[in-house]
């Protein structure tokens, strides 16, 4: 999140069928945000999940936001947030949660940070989905691993750096290699960050002429 202009970030478990909770944050501020908007029942978190849309609050003390969310911009200011981002994770038509991001100041975030923070959004996204599968291959609500959020910039560069080298082995442009990536992934029922880590360590080699679920093991 260093690359961002916020000051911490917290993720929180939704469904539509479930009792929603709070996943990790990193910082008692972000811990509060969550906690705060799951309880009250409002606030961006909130609104991104049912919209399936990024929501950005640069300035909590604005008229609007503060008719839009009475209790929860009060709440969320007193707790130090001046500012709240909020992206929903989304895989296809799964939508596991949402990450928040928050500011102590006013903040706007342009157009290079947002696609920063979408990325991210992502990443937490297939982390998610990736390490909380139950028995019947659907998400399943649990605890996050332990992981935090700091590794999600190692997570997102060895994924980038192992699809990257896909598109020598294939012949093919970055999207697809990272589509093989993940189909190897999911056909081996392994973790996406295990298999970026075999490719990266050249343990695994992708072979053009095979199906997009198989590759060979490196001598």
């Amino acid at each position: 999140m260093a690359a961002l202009p916020v000051s911490g970030a917290g993720l929180s478990a939704m469904s539509r069928t479930a009792a929603s909770h709070p996943l990790c944050s990193t910082d008692d501020i972000s811990e509060q945000l969550e906690e705060l908007q799951l309880t009250l029942g409002e606030g961006p978190c909130m609104d991104a999940f049912v919209r399936g849309s990024a929501v950005l609050a640069p300035d909590l003390l604005t008229t609007e936001l503060q008719d839009r969310w009475a209790v929860f911009a009060d709440a969320a200011l007193e707790a130090g947030a001046r500012a709240v981002f909020s992206l929903p994770l989304q895989k296809g038509a799964i939508s596991p949660g949402v990450l928040d991001l928050y500011a102590g100041i006013p903040t706007v975030l342009d157009t290079e940070e947002l696609a920063d923070a979408l990325a991210f959004a992502d990443l937490a996204t297939l982390l998610l989905l990736d390490t909380r599968i139950d028995d019947a291959g659907a998400p399943a609500v649990g605890t996050m691993p332990d992981r935090s959020f700091e590794d999600l910039g190692a997570y997102r560069a060895e994924i980038d750096q192992a699809s990257g080298m896909l598109t020598v082995q294939l012949g093919v442009g970055i999207g697809e290699a990272f589509v093989r990536l993940r189909a190897y992934a999911y056909a081996q029922g392994r973790r996406l960050a295990d298999v970026a880590a075999d490719v990266v360590a050249r343990r695994l080699r992708f072979s053009p002429d095979a199906e997009p679920d198989q590759a060979e093991e490196e001598p």
